[in-house]
């Protein structure tokens, strides 16, 4: 009974794996030929993830497993960021000064953004402070939400809907605003949609996915940093 039981989880973590893999490259194939907000991989690629697995009746705890396959595979290529960071240092060095300012800029914007909108909503305190932080990498954003009193689960779910939302719009608004530019585009999707605007990033240029990689660590720090003392004052 145990080896057949075995069989079945193994069977069904390589299905979820290969339906995630195959749900990405085929957004990839159409964000290409069809470029649009709803064939972003982030987008696409978790509808049709979920209604494969919805219709072959597997539920949240049977991914799992794959889930914790692909998480784990994560670390090797977050750090294969280092590589298009080292090619286009001398890019982000002469740049430094601007890249900074804008980070800074737009860590505050969207914070002071979201509360004001949630002020104006009469939304309750909690939602206020957990939705403050929602441009900061999950991780950083799940410790910093008990220091603002906001909710962590509140608070994931505002990060990965706003990385999902981001990683949508994003490059969509620069573009019909013209904004065209590698360094800017890739700071942009760094510092508001933090890990999925880097990806989407990386999938432009690798100027775009290194100037990204550095906008989601720096903005993490900076918020981590002002959070603590703006939130509670605009709040």
């Amino acid at each position: 009974m145990g080896t057949e039981e075995e069989a079945v989880s193994l069977w069904t973590t390589g299905f979820c794996i290969g339906v995630t893999l195959g749900a990405y490259l085929l957004s990839r194939r159409l964000a290409r030929r069809y470029p649009s907000p709803l064939t972003t991989p982030v987008f696409f690629s978790a509808t049709l993830i979920i209604l494969i697995l919805a219709q072959s009746g597997l539920r949240t705890a049977d991914y799992e497993p794959a889930q914790r396959i692909m998480v784990f595979l994560l670390g090797p290529a977050t750090v294969s960021l280092a590589v298009p960071l080292y090619k286009n240092r001398q890019t982000l060095l002469r740049n430094t000064l601007p890249a900074l300012l804008g980070l800074g800029v737009g860590s505050l914007v969207t914070l002071g953004a979201a509360l004001l909108l949630a002020r104006i909503l009469g939304l309750p305190e909690v939602i206020r402070a957990s939705i403050s932080i929602k441009s900061v990498t999950a991780p950083i954003a799940v410790e910093l939400a008990p220091i603002i009193h906001g909710s962590q689960p509140l608070t994931v779910a505002f990060v990965i809907a706003t990385g999902m939302i981001g990683t949508m719009l994003g490059p969509w608004l620069m573009t019909i605003t013209g904004i065209h530019d590698p360094l800017s585009r890739g700071l942009a999707l760094g510092t508001i949609s933090h890990g999925q605007g880097t990806a989407q990033a990386v999938s432009e240029g690798e100027l775009q996915g290194a100037a990204a990689g550095i906008a989601m660590g720096l903005a993490a720090i900076f918020t981590s940093c002002i959070a603590p003392v703006v939130v509670p004052m605009l709040r």
